[in-house]
């Protein structure tokens, strides 16, 4: 009697189970060493108080001032032309992709609001710009997207 060559269907079952396996360790291998960067860290705080932001939004709005934020790729500027007299303020400069480049600049009393930051020092590429001021009376917010290159 001779034996004929057929498939081991046992050596192939087992060879499949490892081989499924090594892609589950594998994934779960690059799934865990990805960096993963909250907006915020306080994420939770934060979406507590969020219908105050959504009455600085609304007073904004009703400003009825377009263009407030401009960005000049020439100059290496953003400029903000504040429509109220500003008390107290703060523009953050929010980086998507990487927290650690995050900063904020202080905006202090002063009549004149047109404001003017320089952006020679930042990083290519996508950045959200925030600015929230006071006049004494209400509280605005504004955020706009630029892209330095």
């Amino acid at each position: 009697m001779t034996r004929s060559n057929t498939f081991n269907w046992g050596g192939g079952i087992v060879l499949t189970f490892i081989l499924f396996a090594g892609f589950i360790g594998t994934m779960v291998y690059r799934m865990v060493s990805q960096r993963v960067d909250l907006v915020a860290d306080n994420y939770y705080q934060q979406e507590v108080v969020y219908q105050q932001q959504i009455e600085r939004i609304k007073n904004t709005s009703r400003l009825n001032q377009k263009n407030i934020m401009t960005y000049s790729e020439t100059n290496n500027t953003v400029r903000i032309a504040l429509p109220t007299y500003i008390q107290k303020g703060e523009v953050t400069f929010f980086r998507p992709s990487d927290k650690n480049l995050d900063f904020s600049v202080p905006v202090t009393s002063q009549s004149n609001s047109l404001l003017t930051i320089p952006t020679n020092n930042l990083k290519k590429g996508l950045w959200k710009v925030q600015a929230t001021w006071t006049d004494g009376r209400e509280e605005y917010y504004l955020e706009d997207e630029i892209m330095v290159k």
